[in-house]
Order: structure tokens, then C-alpha cells, then sequence
């Protein structure tokens, strides 16, 4: 029976273009995972779209001298192109802000809070907050910078200085700003002053024991990027969090209360609600419902996985599924469960992450320089926008991919990329598909030819390959993408060691049986092989597909070892798979190509 999948790519912020760094962090490997539970035959749903709302977008809007309306809608549309030209198929693009998904977003997260409001979680407080006296209105979040207070695990300070007004990207620590060192405005640049505002707090510290329980039975395959965080973070105290802003672009907070006027919810509360908000839109484009969303994200059947960077751990793993589990269960049912934690009360009731799968940062290393982070302020980066002017799509999906930040920090090397395009993509996997070409086609006229007597090493060889879909599949619902990709090149790398020992341009001088043997077992061998790419490499996957004269049915992970029978007719000739690179293709004083 088919599995039913809901998958999240986190929401990038509609105030800038994408880079590397972003692709490798949660959008390629949501893609890969998505493909491969396509080509496996599972019901999922792909969810994206722009994080329209909050502070970020007003500050990119001000700094632009535009509306947060034009700014998000232009870069929406720009992200969008950028995830289509690298082959990352979302089954919805939307935007938390955009004219086509604004209402039933708004109406969904307003829902949300309601319900958690209505069950007790919320506490109302009137705080001290930072002030902009010359801009005449109060900074949430994002407004201020200072210096970091928090302490790194060896006990040293962090002192980052330009640390955010609710994370320390620096550390991954949540952020008071009121306890910023030396704190500035983000508007006017001078020091701001406390004042007294009125939010609504998000009670986590209710959630700590659940949450734990929660980890305790979900997440024992997850990556320790996550659980580590979590569970640390658990056990140090999970504090209050104010989940409104004093803010006019983003969601209205839905109180009748005098206190709420003019306030919005925090962004933090309503992007993740994106990921249903995009749904109902989906279910209203392909079901003609919006309210069969509830299929999904309500149905104990269905598994939702979240794709994120290591930034937005704190929001997917805890904030996020505290706000579910607000949902379901009122302050007294809490109470009375204590840590237990069974799972939701059943269909009807929003259902918990079934994995949160996150990558550490990518950061990048000029040739001649220190390895540093990737920064659009500094524009340090390798934009999508530009790499996808001058080259393909495939070899950056498979240096992303191989040199993946799965468990710690990786980073992009300008020297390392075009060496492995060249050495690997090219020389291994390429070399490998079109060695035989022009022989199947000169002398069995492009047919697969039979296979007579084969010996031990070409039994061996299929053998080995067809155990190797199952080792990739098994890989890839572990999120462990890179060695799935290492299995099947190392695949590659054997079938090149194979022919290189049959030489079948020297045996059809002599032994017509012989090559046509070694010509079916190459044949076979990419016939697998070529469906195990098609996660990772679509683009190439699509020409070896079309080479093979394979149709689209056949092109399932379910078929891969089924052989292609003697005489069944081959495609055309495949065009180049991988282009050669030259270290000077890149304008290595830069981020951009030439």
C-alpha cells in the first residue's frame, strides 16, 4: 500500500535571491527525498512558498524604498524561478503574504492562535521592550542588533556582534533583546530606549515534558543535529515566548482586546502555518476543496517531514510542535499528562512531525582566503540566479549533494566543485555511459544485444548492482543523502573497473559474442543505475532515460533491476551528460561566474 507523505522545504524570506547555502540547507534534500518517494510510488505533496511577513521584510522593504507588497511579490517570483531552473519541483509555490494565499493564510493562523488562546496556553504580559525614539515606534525581533550574551558549550562568550533582536545566528541561541550588549536600531542606527508593551506569551515551558516524551519515541532515527539541540534545550528550560509583535505588515492579532490593536502575530507563529495554509490552497487547485488539507495534515496515516537549516531548529523541533500540541490539548489536559505523550488525540487533530531533518550551514572558501560564512550582506555567495545563467543545473545538485553539511559544517570551494565535475561527473559517471555508445551502435544497431554464456564477472557485477536500490532507498529515508549518492558513484567507478577489463573495443575484432555480453551487461548496469540518479542528477537521469528508449512507467524505483530484454530498441545516442569546467569559468575574486 502506497505510504502518504506531507514534505516541507522551510519558507525563505521574500527580501533577497537565493545562494548555495540555502539550496544545501533545506531545499535540494527535500527534493531528492521527494523525488525518490515519487519514483517509489508514494502519495506526497511537496510544500514551499516565500515567508512574506515580519520584520525582515520590512526592513529590506525600507532599505529598498518600496512597499513590503512589491518587495515580497518581486522576490517570490525570483526564488520561484531559481527552485525551477535547479529541477526542485514543489507541487505549490505560494507566500505567506502573497494576493493569492493571503486570506486563507491569514484565516488559518488566525485559527491557530484562537485555539491555542481558547486552551489556555497564552498568558498576556506587559513588558519592557526596546524603543526607536527617533523612529517613534517599537523594535521587535529583528530591529535591533548588539552583542550576544550567551556562553558557547566550552563555557567561552559567544560576544557575537551582531547578534539578532530573537537568534544569535552565531550560536543558535534564542535571543532577549532587552539583555543585548550594546543594542542599536536597525532604523535610525542610535541606542534604544525600554518602554512598556502589551504581547501575548506562548507558554513552552507547559510543553517541556511532553516535548521530551515526544523526542523520546519519535525522534531515535533523527539526525543529532536536531536531537542534540532539542533535547538540550529542553533540559535547560524552555522560557515563555511572546508570539505577537508590534507590528502593521503581517497577520492582524485576532483578539477582541483593545491591547491587541495594531499588533500582528509573530512570524515565527505564522510561517510554519505556511506549510498548511499552502496545502488548503493546493487542495483547492487539484481537489476543489481547500478543506481536504485535513487529509493530511489531520490523518494519523499521513507522515510530514520538515526539511530545514540548522537555524530553524529551534522553531520545527519545538516552537512548532508545542503550537500543535497547543491545538489538541487544553492547559488541564497538559497538566494531566505530565510528560506522557501518546500522539494526538487522532484524526481530526493536527498530527506531529514524523522527522525534522536539518542541515548545518555552508560556508564558503575564496581561493586564497580563510574559509568564511556565507553572507548576502557581504555578498559572499554563490547566487542561483547567476550560476544558473552560465551553467547546468546537475553539477551543483551533485556538489551540494556530496559535500552536503548532513552532520557539521561543510564548505564550497570554487577549485573543489570543478575537480569533482570534472573527475567524477565527467570521468566516472559520464565516461562510463557513453564508453559504449558508439559500438552498440556500429554493430548491434543500437539494440540490446544478447548476453551468451557471461561469467562470474558480469553475474557478479548485476548482482552487486541490483542489491544497491535497496541500500539507496534505505539511505534516503534516513536523510543520509550523501552516502546514497557516494553508493551509486562507487557503482559507477566498478562498472568503469568491469569494462576497462572486457575492453570490448578490442574484443569485436575478435569475439563478436564476447562484446555483445559485455555490451548488454554495461547496458543492464546504467538501466539501474540511471533510475537511482534520477533523485540527484534529474537532468542527466532524463537523457540516459531517453537513451535507453525507456518509457516514463518503466522509470520507477520498483523497475530499476528489471532488464532491458535482448533486442529491445535504444534511444538516440545521449547528448554530453557533464560539461567541462576551468577554475577560470568562476571570477574567483568574486561569488558570481564570469
Amino acid at each position: 500500500m502506497n505510504r502518504k507523505y506531507i514534505v516541507t522545504a522551510a519558507l525563505p524570506y521574500s527580501n533577497g535571491r537565493l545562494h548555495v547555502g540555502h539550496i544545501a540547507g533545506a531545499y535540494l534534500p527535500a527534493d531528492i527525498f521527494v523525488r525518490y518517494l515519487r519514483s517509489n510510488g508514494d502519495d506526497v505533496r511537496f510544500i514551499c512558498g516565500s515567508d512574506d511577513n515580519g520584520v525582515a521584510i520590512e526592513i529590506s522593504s525600507r532599505k529598498e524604498n518600496t512597499t513590503p507588497a512589491e518587495l515580497s511579490a518581486r522576490y517570490n517570483a525570483r526564488q520561484a524561478a531559481d527552485f525551477a531552473g535547479l529541477g526542485i519541483r514543489f507541487d505549490i509555490y505560494g507566500g505567506t503574504h502573497q494576493p493569492a494565499f493571503v486570506e486563507t493564510h491569514n484565516r488559518i493562523s488566525q485559527d491557530f492562535f484562537k485555539t491555542i488562546h481558547a486552551n489556555g496556553h497564552f498568558v498576556k504580559r506587559t513588558t519592557e521592550q526596546l524603543y526607536d525614539g527617533q523612529a517613534q515606534q517599537f523594535l521587535p525581533d529583528r530591529f535591533v542588533t548588539g552583542r550576544c550574551y550567551h556562553k558557547l558549550p566550552d563555557g567561552t562568550p559567544c560576544n557575537n556582534p551582531s547578534a539578532l533582536g530573537d537568534q544569535c545566528e552565531q550560536c543558535g541561541n534564542s535571543i532577549d533583546a532587552l539583555k543585548l550588549i550594546d543594542p542599536v536600531s536597525v532604523i535610525t542606527g542610535t541606542r534604544p530606549e525600554t518602554r512598556t508593551t502589551t504581547h501575548w506569551y506562548l507558554q513552552l515551558d507547559k510543553f517541556q515534558g511532553m516535548l521530551a516524551d515526544w523526542f523520546s519515541l519519535t525522534s531515535l532515527d533523527w539526525r543529532p543535529i536536531v536531537t542534540n539541540f532539542s533535547l538540550g534545550s529542553i533540559k535547560t528550560g524552555l522560557p515563555e515566548r511572546a508570539m505577537t509583535r508590534d507590528l502593521t505588515w503581517g497577520v492582524p492579532v485576532p483578539l477582541d482586546d483593545p491591547d491587541a490593536a495594531g499588533k500582528v502575530l509573530y512570524v515565527w507563529f505564522d510561517a510554519p502555518i505556511g506549510y498548511v495554509s499552502f496545502t488548503a490552497e493546493l487542495c483547492r487547485q487539484r481537489d476543489g476543496d481547500a478543506e481536504k488539507y485535513r487529509d493530511w495534515w489531520q490523518n494519523p496515516d499521513c507522515k510530514i517531514v520538515h526539511f530545514i537549516g540548522e537555524d530553524n531548529i529551534v522553531f520545527h523541533a519545538l516552537i512548532w510542535p508545542a503550537m500543535l500540541m497547543g491545538t489538541q490539548f487544553t492547559t488541564e489536559e497538559v497538566q494531566k499528562r505530565g510528560s506522557a505523550y501518546t500522539g494526538p488525540k487522532g484524526a481530526g487533530y493536527y498530527q506531529l512531525p514524523y522527522n525534522v531533518v536539518a542541515n548545518a550551514f555552508l560556508n564558503i572558501k575564496f581561493p586564497g582566503k580563510e574559509e568564511e560564512k556565507i553572507s548576502k550582506s557581504r555578498g559572499t555567495a554563490v547566487w542561483i540566479e547567476d550560476y544558473l545563467r552560465e551553467f547546468d543545473p546537475d553539477p551543483l545538485r551533485y556538489y551540494l549533494t556530496i559535500n552536503a553539511p548532513e552532520s557539521q559544517r561543510t564548505s564550497w570551494s570554487f577549485d573543489d566543485f570543478v575537480e569533482r565535475n570534472n573527475s567524477e561527473l565527467i570521468a566516472t559517471l559520464g565516461n562510463f555511459v557513453n564508453r559504449w555508445q558508439k559500438i552498440v551502435t556500429d554493430d548491434f544497431a543500437r539494440k540490446v544485444p544478447a548476453s551468451t554464456n557471461p561469467e562470474s564477472l558480469e553475474t557478479d557485477l548485476l548482482a552487486r548492482i541490483a542489491k544497491i536500490p535497496a541500500d539507496v532507498a534505505t539511505d534516503i529515508e534516513s536523510a543520509r543523502f550523501k552516502s546514497a549518492l557516494g553508493r551509486i558513484m562507487e557503482a559507477f567507478r566498478e562498472c568503469n573497473r568491469y569494462i576497462d577489463t572486457r575492453a570490448p573495443w578490442t574484443s569485436r575484432k575478435t569475439d563478436m559474442a564476447r562484446t555483445a555480453t559485455t555490451i548488454h551487461t554495461c547496458i543492464q548496469a546504467v538501466r539501474t543505475l540511471g533510475v537511482l540518479l534520477d533523485p540527484f542528477l534529474p537532468f542527466a537521469a532524463e537523457k540516459i532515460r531517453a537513451s535507453l528508449g525507456v518509457s516514463q512507467d518503466e522509470w520507477k524505483w520498483s523497475r530499476a533491476t528489471q532488464p532491458l530484454p535482448e533486442g529491445h530498441a535504444l534511444g538516440p545516442i545521449p547528448e554530453v551528460l557533464f560539461k567541462k569546467l576551468d577554475p577560470k569559468d568562476f571570477a574567483l575574486t568574486g561569488a558570481s561566474p564570469k
